[in-house]
């Protein structure tokens, strides 16, 4: 052999070209998508009672016809603080929506349930179908003083 280079290439070529062997796969999972049934929880909600003051420290409570717009904007501000991360305005959230209020619960309950959830939660029967609906995500005690409840009441008023 004068010139090893010559022998080498075109055999470097032919192992290149060569056919190609495919691996085979040692374990191939084949997943078959069920549908499963889904059940659908009726939850009862709350009822509607404007006559249910509550338990707390507010027996009765009714609200001049004009509302206090310093008072609602102090409230305002409370709820941002407050209450937001569990309540919005105008749409279920953790808890429930705030606008039409008073609609739905009097202003002495709304101010008890505020002032003092603990208790309401546990003997009050509105508060407790509320717990059940919103999935037993208790409400916390966020210690208001009362001129704060009053203050998300009234801001209440202007949702």
């Amino acid at each position: 052999m004068k010139n090893p280079i010559l022998f080498i290439i075109p055999l470097a070529l032919m192992i290149s070209c060569g056919p190609k062997k495919e691996k085979k796969k040692e374990f191939e999972y084949k997943r078959t998508q069920t549908e499963a049934p889904v059940e659908k929880k009726q939850v009862e909600k709350a009822p509607m009672d404007i006559q249910n003051n509550g338990i707390g420290p507010i027996k009765t409570m009714s609200f001049d016809k004009k509302i206090d717009d310093a008072l609602a904007k102090e409230g305002s501000g409370v709820f941002k603080q407050k209450c937001t991360a569990c309540h919005m305005a105008d749409r279920k959230l953790i808890g429930p929506a705030m606008k039409g209020i008073y609609d739905r619960r009097s202003p002495a309950w709304v101010m008890n349930m505020i002032l003092n959830p603990t208790e309401m939660l546990q003997k009050d029967p509105t508060a407790i179908a509320l717990l059940k609906e919103y999935n037993n995500v208790m409400m916390l005690n966020q210690n208001l003083t009362q001129k704060e409840a009053r203050a998300l009441a009234e801001y209440f008023r202007t949702l």
